[in-house]
C-alpha cells in the first residue's frame, strides 16, 4: 500500500506555473487566491503620486534654471578673465602716452615682437609702421580694455 502512494505522489505533476507562485503571498501587492480580498489604491496613493511628479518637474525645472545662471555666471567669468589678461598684454607693451578712459587705441606687434599701443589705427599709416595689427581696443573705467575689432591675431 506504501508503495502505491508512494508511485502516485511520484507520477503527480503540479499543473501551477513555479514562476507564477510565490513562498509568501503575503508579501505580493494584489490579491493571491481567487476568494482574496481586492486591494485597490486609494486616493491617499493617487495624491501621492500626483504629488510626487508635480514635485519632480518643479525641482527639474529649478534646477535647469540654476544651471542656465551656472552656465552665464562661467561665461561672465570667461570674458573678465580675458579682459584681464588683455590688459596685462597692454600695460606690459610699448607706449608713449598715458592711455584715457573711454578712448580708443590700437595693439600692434612690432618687427622685434613686442607689443605697442598706438592712437593711430591700421589704416591711417602712410606706411605700414608694425610687423601685424592685433586689436583695436577701449580702455574702460576699471582699466581693463573691451576688444572692438581684431587684426591678425597670435597664433
Amino acid at each position: 500500500m506504501a508503495d502505491k502512494k508512494a508511485k502516485e505522489n511520484k507520477d503527480f505533476v503540479n499543473p501551477i506555473d513555479p514562476d507564477k507562485i510565490t513562498e509568501n503571498p503575503s508579501t505580493l501587492p494584489y490579491a493571491h487566491t481567487v476568494g482574496g480580498a481586492v486591494i485597490k489604491p486609494t486616493k491617499q496613493g493617487v495624491i501621492r503620486s500626483r504629488a510626487l511628479t508635480a514635485m519632480e518637474e518643479q525641482t527639474d525645472m529649478q534646477l535647469a534654471q540654476i544651471k542656465e545662471q551656472i552656465d552665464l555666471l562661467a561665461r561672465q567669468a570667461h570674458a573678465i578673465q580675458e579682459r584681464k589678461d588683455l590688459a596685462a598684454r597692454i600695460y606690459e607693451a610699448k607706449m608713449g602716452f598715458k592711455p584715457e578712459i573711454n578712448h580708443i587705441y590700437h595693439l600692434y606687434l612690432n618687427h622685434q615682437e613686442q607689443h605697442v599701443l598706438s592712437m593711430i589705427a591700421p589704416d591711417e599709416w602712410l606706411k605700414p609702421k608694425f610687423k601685424r595689427f592685433l586689436y583695436t581696443v577701449k580702455l574702460l573705467a576699471d582699466h581693463t580694455w573691451e576688444v572692438l575689432a581684431s587684426g591678425d591675431l597670435e597664433d
